[in-house]
């Protein structure tokens, strides 16, 4: 009797949700919205050696083939010229990337072309360390130092 009880809560609960049992429309982006990038002047003094590194955990993008979520770790690292990226504005440029179907080495390397053309920076690395799709983990980076990977 209990059980009876507590499927016909279940039944009745369940009648509310539309998503439930149907096929996903997934609506893919072709670019990631690289219009809310903004940048400031920079504070390091020129000629100096700085460098600014950042890091976003929670990356994603989808899978162009089949729409599943990629997870990644995507490091920054530049060396300014005379622009900063402003923080909040690379999150959302980031975030934009949810719906972006792009493969790995795509993502990182867009995410290189995006900045470079907006900051015209000294040097910049990009690296995505993606969590493993077939036991095989995708870590593409691009960058125009010759000490790439410092963030390793």
């Amino acid at each position: 009797m209990t059980t009876d009880n507590f499927t016909k809560e279940k039944t009745v609960e369940n009648d509310t949700l539309n998503a439930l049992g149907k096929k996903a429309d997934y609506q893919f982006s072709t670019e990631p919205a690289t219009q809310v990038l903004e940048t400031f002047e920079s504070p390091f003094p020129r000629g100096t050696n700085s460098c600014i590194q950042m890091r976003m955990p929670e990356f994603t993008s989808l899978c162009p083939k089949t729409g599943q979520p990629d997870f990644a770790e995507i490091y920054i690292e530049y060396e300014p010229r005379s622009l900063c990226v402003e923080s909040k504005s690379l999150k959302l440029y980031l975030m934009s990337f949810r719906m972006v179907g792009e493969f790995h080495e795509s993502c990182v390397n867009r995410i290189y072309r995006d900045l470079d053309g907006l900051l015209d920076p000294m040097s910049l690395f990009v690296q995505g360390r993606f969590t493993p799709r077939g036991g095989i983990p995708f870590w593409p980076e691009r960058g125009t130092r010759a000490a790439q990977g410092a963030l390793l």
